[in-house]
């Protein structure tokens, strides 16, 4: 249960950042606004690490595999994404968007097994789904939007 409320949170969390992050676009730019969130998340970070009795930096070296350490270029990438995709669409269809491709990602991921996740078995019933919240996407964006 913890694990649900935790992933709802985050959700929240991510919409409520990508509309704050396009408040911050429009006095700036978006790589100014994407550098502002990475400066302020590697505060945060270095603030939590203290508080958190600094575990061991020197793990980072023994990641493996080394594509993993990609995360924060990526998220640079995403909080761009973000940004661009609410200003050019509006908050709500960017983000049922967002979260139908990563859905859509995710499963592929866990068919394929890639990056050390565990390999699941096919599902029609969860392509299904997914094609029901494509479908959804579809009904919610034919409902009329300022942005459209």
């Amino acid at each position: 249960m913890a694990g649900f409320l935790i992933a709802i949170l985050s959700g929240a969390l991510m919409s409520i950042q990508g509309v704050f992050n396009t408040g911050v676009t429009k006095s700036s730019s978006i790589w100014v606004a994407a550098g502002f969130v990475q400066i302020t998340a590697f505060l945060t970070c270095a603030v939590m690490w203290i508080v958190d009795g600094r575990p061991q930096i020197m793990g980072l070296f023994n990641v493996s595999p080394k594509i993993s350490l990609l995360g924060g270029v990526i998220g640079a990438f995403i909080t761009y994404t973000v940004v661009k995709a609410m200003s050019d669409l509006g908050v709500a269809k960017a983000e049922i968007t967002i979260v139908i491709s990563q859905i859509a990602v995710a499963y592929i991921i866990e068919l394929l097994g890639l990056f050390g996740s565990e390999k699941k078995d096919f599902s029609w019933i969860k392509l299904l789904g997914i094609a029901v919240a494509v479908t959804g996407v579809v009904i919610f964006s034919m409902c009329g939007n300022s942005k459209e």
